[in-house]
């Protein structure tokens, strides 16, 4: 089986492979003081549910945008999967094949997770592309219909926005906004923080879309989304037309194929 890791600055998805079939998943909190023996219990217990040992493992990819989580990880697996594995984790970076050509200045700019996303994306499209990852920071990365990464945008997510507003103000609350806000205009402190984040952010991507796709012209790209928000934000939005919320996994699997 294929293990494959994808550390965010918030969270960490975890997931097996049994070939292409995506067996299980996981999701944890990202911590840069994380230690190999904390992994390893973590791991031990989660793959225990599923009647998973280490022993079933038989090969790893990373894409990370922690590098100290980068090396407790593969520390992790030479330590507790290192008789079973035949070389060391595969890494992801712009020197791999990722399947998509990075057309920046500079390709060792591009995180991990948006070369992942942009590949995933691109094998299973084949055309031009807007792809939202919705995360610790909302990134926008486009694609052109030959295969080509072109850049993108990055913008503070959802949760850093609401972070940010329970330190700096005195009196307005925590919410929940897994609620949707009955309307616009919210008649409490509640209903308004759930309009303003919601519908505030579906603006923002669709303004942000409008922009991206006036000067990809002529090409009509696709728009899909993915990330722990995704779910929420997406309803609310004119521009988004898929939300795949393992992207990022498929396409690890995906470039470990190519590259192994």
């Amino acid at each position: 089986m294929l293990l494959a890791i994808d550390v965010g600055n918030s969270h960490t998805v975890i997931g097996l492979f049994d070939g292409p079939r995506l067996r299980c998943q996981w999701r944890l909190g990202t911590s840069q003081a994380v230690t190999v023996d904390e992994l390893a219990a973590r791991l031990h217990t989660l793959f225990t549910m599923e009647k998973i040992t280490f022993g079933h493992i038989s090969d790893m990819v990373i894409a990370s945008v922690v590098p100290p989580v980068t090396s407790t990880w593969n520390r992790f697996a030479q330590r507790f999967l290192g008789q079973d594995l035949p070389v060391a984790p595969l890494v992801v970076s712009n020197e791999l094949d990722c399947l998509i050509r990075v057309a920046l200045p500079n390709p060792a700019e591009v995180g991990a997770d948006r070369l992942v996303n942009a590949a995933a994306a691109y094998q299973q499209h084949q055309g031009a592309l807007i792809i939202i990852d919705f995360g610790t920071a909302i990134t926008l990365d486009c694609v052109s219909a030959d295969g080509a990464y072109l850049g993108g945008t990055i913008t503070p997510g959802v949760a850093i926005a609401l972070e940010a507003m329970g330190r700096r103000t005195a009196k307005l609350p925590r919410v929940d906004i897994s609620v949707a806000p009955a309307a616009a205009i919210g008649n409490s402190t509640v209903e308004a923080i759930r309009s303003g984040v919601l519908f505030g952010y579906a603006g923002m991507i669709d303004g942000l879309v409008r922009r991206i796709r006036a000067q990809m012209t002529p090409a009509n790209p696709l728009v899909i989304a993915t990330g722990g928000m995704a779910e929420l934000i997406a309803p609310h939005t004119e521009s988004i037309e898929e939300v795949v919320p393992l992207l990022t996994l498929e396409g690890l699997r995906l470039i470990y194929e190519r590259n192994r």
